[in-house]
């Protein structure tokens, strides 16, 4: 995992309510594969054609990564429009970083390998609002 995981448990509990608090982030909306609670998590979404593609920072082992791959799809909130997202797939960062504009490739000192692409389309529902 590039970033360390207690990294990510203070970002879940302190930065990501403030960042959705402030309504500037991307917002992914994902249901819980136990829970099916409904949650939002803000994230820098890269446009990509025909879909979105997200850096994983903490690997594909964060627990949002593995409830959209659960789900087959997500729901993004971007500049003020809900954009339906399916076809969720793992991809390397050869394939990744092809994508991406330059400003936007992690540092290499983070040794960040693995990547979300998910495609524009599908139909996603969510049961509740938790605000995670």
């Amino acid at each position: 995992m590039p970033m360390p995981k207690w990294w990510g448990h203070v970002n879940k509990r302190v930065f990501n309510p403030r960042a959705l608090a402030a309504g500037k982030w991307p917002v992914l909306t994902h249901t819980g594969r136990t829970s099916g609670a409904t949650y939002r998590t803000p994230l820098d979404a890269y446009p990509v054609d025909g879909g979105y593609l997200f850096v994983l920072v903490y690997g594909s082992r964060a627990d949002w990564v593995r409830n959209v791959l659960a789900a087959g799809g997500a729901a993004l909130r971007i500049d003020g429009r809900d954009i339906e997202l399916a076809a969720p797939r793992l991809i390397g960062p050869g394939e990744a970083l092809r994508l991406l504009p330059a400003a936007a490739h992690p540092p290499k000192l983070f040794r960040i390998t693995e990547f979300l692409r998910m495609d524009v389309g599908g139909t996603v529902t969510f049961s509740s609002e938790s605000g995670r």
